[in-house]
């Protein structure tokens, strides 16, 4: 899953000592733009070498590629977003009209003629 949008804090970095050593962790929050409505934000982490390896900076326009997961823990549940590429500026050019996530793929397609409401002889419904 990618997300897009402007870094707006840079939290400290966190370390530790685990079963498997050393771990550090940064966490980032990315604003998204929410086209009317308020912007959203988005907490997500970078983990050990990849902290340096992304180098992200503050007020930086970024696409982060991530994954979500959640784990249970003595009863109660923790979502994490962890970031595994960030990419900056735009990798493909911007198309000269909107682009929307959701939309239909831009192959192009017949154009079909709308259907004629059929005549009153034709209808066989009751009403």
């Amino acid at each position: 899953m990618e997300i897009k949008g402007r870094i707006i804090q840079i939290m400290p970095i966190v370390s530790g000592e685990g079963k498997n050593g050393a771990w550090k962790k940064q966490e980032y929050i990315l604003e998204m733009p929410n086209g009317s409505f308020a912007p959203k934000k988005v907490c997500f982490s970078a983990w050990s070498d990849k902290i340096d390896q992304f180098a992200i900076k503050e007020n930086e326009e970024v696409t982060v590629s991530i994954d979500i997961e959640s784990r249970e823990y003595s009863g109660r549940w923790y979502t994490d977003v962890r970031a595994w590429k960030v990419s900056r500026g735009q990798e493909n050019p911007a198309p000269s009209a909107p682009s929307y996530s959701n939309s239909t793929p831009s192959t192009p397609q017949s154009v079909q003629e709308a259907p004629v409401a059929p005549s009153k002889e034709d209808d066989d419904l009751p009403f």
